[in-house]
C-alpha cells in the first residue's frame, strides 16, 4: 500500500515537472520544424520572414541546372527595398574557409610548414601566449590550439575599437584553455594568427593572397575584404534584435561577398576544381568544406550536399546572440534541402 502511494507521488510529480518544462521550450523553434513542408524554396523562403527576420536570400546550385536564387523580406527595412539576391552580405567566419585555403597553398609552395611552432614564426609571441612553443600551424587550423578567443572579451561586440588597436591583445597574456592538441574549441584568434603567418609567409597583404590564389582564379569579381572596397549600397543592411537602426556600417572586419560569389567558392572547393589533387589531400586533413557566419546583423551557412552534388548558401540580416535566430537559420536550411532533395528524387 505504502509503495503504490509512492509510487502515486512520484507519477505526480513527473508529470507536474515535465509540463512545468514545457514553459522553457523554445515553441518558436519548434514551430519551424513540424510546420508542413512547403512545395517550392520560394514558399520556404517566404515564410522564414514570418518569424521577425527582416530579410533572407537563398542560392541554389544545382549540378546540371541553372543557379537559382531566392529573396524574401528588405535588403532595407526602413526604405522599404525588397530583398536582392545579388546585394553584398557579410559572411563573418566563413571566410575560414578561404583562410584554410589559402594555408593550405602556402604548405604546398613551401613557404609554411604545417608542423611548425607558432613560436618559430612569431618568437615575439613566446611569453604571451601559452604552449606557444608547442602550438602547431596544424593545431591552429584545426582549432587545436587552446588559445583564448579574443572575440569572448566582455563587449567586444558592442563596444567599438580604436582604428590603431590590435584586438589579438584580448588573447593575450592569458592562460591556455588547454594544452596543444588535447582538445577543440573554436576560436577566431587561431585564424587572426592565421592571416598574420600568411602575410609573413609571402611578404603582403593576405587579401592579396587570397585575391590571386582563389577569388582569380575562380572569376569572383564580387568578393571584398573591407567596407571601404565596397559601395554601401550595395551591402544589405543588418539588424540586432532590439535595435531599430540599420548597423550595416558597423565594421568587425568582415569579408563580403554576394551569395553567388559565396556559392561558386563553395562549389570549387567540393568539387576539387579549387585545389590541386596533393593540396586537396591536405586540406581534407585540417579542415571542413562547409562553414556558418554570425555576426551583428548578419548570419549565414554555406553548405555541400554531395548525395544531390548541390550547394545552397542562405544568408539572413537579422540576428541575435542568443541562439534563436541562429538555430532558426539552420532549421529552415534543412528545410531547403530537403525540398530540393524531394525535387531531385522526383525528376529521377
Amino acid at each position: 500500500m505504502r509503495k503504490s502511494y509512492l509510487k502515486n507521488i512520484f507519477r505526480v510529480l513527473f508529470i507536474a515537472a515535465s509540463i512545468g518544462s514545457l514553459y522553457f521550450v523554445p515553441w518558436i523553434l519548434v514551430k519551424a520544424w513540424i510546420m508542413p513542408l512547403p512545395d517550392t524554396v520560394q514558399e520556404q523562403v517566404d515564410a522564414i520572414i514570418d518569424y521577425d527576420i527582416d530579410g533572407v536570400v537563398v542560392y541554389v546550385d544545382q549540378v546540371g541546372k541553372a543557379p537559382q536564387f531566392y529573396a524574401a523580406g528588405y535588403k532595407d527595412r526602413a526604405n522599404k527595398i525588397p530583398a536582392d539576391p545579388h546585394a553584398l552580405f557579410k559572411i563573418a567566419s566563413i571566410n575560414k574557409l578561404y583562410v584554410a585555403v589559402a594555408i593550405t597553398k602556402l604548405v604546398h609552395q613551401n613557404k609554411l610548414a604545417l608542423d611548425q611552432n607558432l613560436a618559430h614564426y612569431f618568437p615575439e609571441l613566446t611569453d604571451r601566449i601559452e604552449y606557444a612553443d608547442q602550438i602547431t600551424v596544424r593545431n591552429m587550423v584545426m582549432h587545436r590550439s587552446g588559445i583564448p578567443n579574443f572575440t569572448d572579451h566582455p563587449g567586444f561586440w558592442e563596444q567599438p575599437h580604436e582604428k590603431d588597436f590590435d584586438v589579438l591583445e584580448y588573447a593575450l597574456d592569458l592562460p591556455a584553455n588547454f594544452a596543444p592538441d588535447t582538445d577543440y574549441e573554436y576560436s577566431n584568434t587561431n585564424y587572426l594568427l592565421l592571416t598574420r603567418l600568411i602575410e609573413k609567409a609571402v611578404g603582403y597583404s593576405h587579401h592579396q593572397f587570397i585575391r590571386e590564389q582563389i577569388l582569380q582564379p575562380l572569376g569572383l569579381k564580387n568578393t571584398f575584404f573591407s567596407l571601404s572596397d565596397i559601395d554601401l549600397d550595395r551591402l544589405m543592411s543588418g539588424y540586432y534584435v532590439g535595435v531599430e537602426e540599420d548597423i550595416k556600417a558597423n565594421d568587425y572586419g568582415s569579408m563580403i561577398a554576394t551569395p553567388q560569389d559565396l556559392g561558386i567558392f563553395l562549389r570549387a572547393l567540393n568539387d576539387g576544381t579549387l585545389l590541386t589533387p596533393a593540396e586537396q589531400e591536405t586540406y581534407s586533413q585540417i579542415y571542413e568544406y562547409e562553414h556558418g557566419g554570425l555576426i551583428p546583423g548578419y548570419q549565414s551557412l554555406a553548405e555541400y550536399h554531395k548525395d544531390i552534388d548541390t550547394v545552397v548558401i542562405q544568408v539572413m540580416n537579422t540576428t541575435d546572440f542568443e541562439g534563436y535566430n541562429w538555430n532558426l537559420s539552420q532549421i529552415f536550411i534543412n528545410r531547403i534541402v530537403k525540398i530540393v532533395r524531394n525535387d531531385t528524387k522526383e525528376a529521377g
